[in-house]
């Protein structure tokens, strides 16, 4: 099962339902809608759609379901977190997901 890794300073968010997305940078698709994954700290998570996206064409409304209010905050943060891979080129991805309830 793949997990998906997150600073602590994303995980209230998270918990909250503020953040039900991620930007990633693969090489490929690394997930796929219908997933089950883990995010540690929060619990098991369904990947609800994996998107290819182009950093430059996102917008203000697709930066909230990711916790930044602009997507010039959003992409900031991509390129913090993800230098070599923007170097590299790889694709971007937004990894739509819900946390799951226990019963599921």
């Amino acid at each position: 099962m793949a997990m998906l890794l997150f600073k602590k300073k994303f995980l209230s968010a998270i918990r909250s339902g503020e953040k039900t997305q991620t930007i990633r940078l693969w090489k490929y698709r690394r997930m796929r809608a219908g997933q089950r994954s883990y995010i540690p700290g929060i619990g098991y998570i369904r990947i609800e759609a994996v998107d290819e996206v182009q950093l430059d064409a996102l917008t203000d409304e697709d930066a909230r379901p990711d916790g930044f209010k602009t997507a010039d905050l959003l992409r900031e943060e991509i390129a913090r977190l993800y230098p070599q891979q923007l170097a590299d080129g790889h694709q971007a991805y937004r990894v739509v997901f819900r946390t799951m309830t226990n019963d599921e």
